[in-house]
């Protein structure tokens, strides 16, 4: 496993989490959607820190499971997440148990990021993919983790940004089905 980690200075409470992930979601309404998409990095960001943790190869997935249950305790809240929905059942379906996150930064549902981002003229962050997530689903099964480790962190850099200019709401609903 491959863990970057920067000291950052952020004004905000709680912590932003984002996955990159492999897999594909299907045409459940709840949080079956998500059952066939594995997590492959695990990035959070607060008020001092920037943490990735980054599965190497597919070999190493069951340890990057491990650790984000050791982290995930240790987090600050509140849990805030772009779309929720996504972080809430990728986590459940790979975990085992519901992760509840207590702020989503999206307007509403499926809002897409990017288009957020130039609408408040948030910078990439250096992002190799201008926020193509599945460019970074490709890069890492490609063994190109380090393109895939800045996109998190690019990702991670956006969504504080969209945090702390327009705020946040509170998370739509979502059933967690096995």
């Amino acid at each position: 496993m491959i863990i970057h980690e920067e000291k950052i200075d952020s004004n905000f409470e709680g912590t932003i989490i984002d996955l990159e992930t492999i897999g594909f979601f299907n045409e459940y309404p709840d949080s079956r959607r998500y059952k066939d998409i594995t997590p492959v990095l695990f990035g959070f960001i607060d008020n001092r820190k920037l943490k990735i943790l980054c599965a190497k190869k597919q070999n190493s997935i069951n340890a990057l499971r491990e650790k984000i249950k050791e982290i995930l305790p240790t987090l600050k809240r509140p849990f805030h997440a772009f779309q929720s929905d996504f972080e809430r059942g990728t986590l459940f379906h790979f975990m085992g148990t519901p992760v509840e996150f207590d702020s989503e930064l999206n307007r509403k549902r499926f809002e897409k990021k990017e288009r957020v981002v130039q609408a408040l003229n948030i910078s990439q962050h250096g992002d190799p993919f201008n926020g193509d997530g599945f460019s970074c689903m490709k890069a890492w099964l490609d063994g190109n983790v380090d393109k895939a480790i800045k996109h998190n962190r690019s990702c991670l850099l956006k969504e504080r940004d969209i945090l702390k200019l327009r705020g946040n709401r509170k998370p739509d609903k979502l059933t967690f089905k096995k």
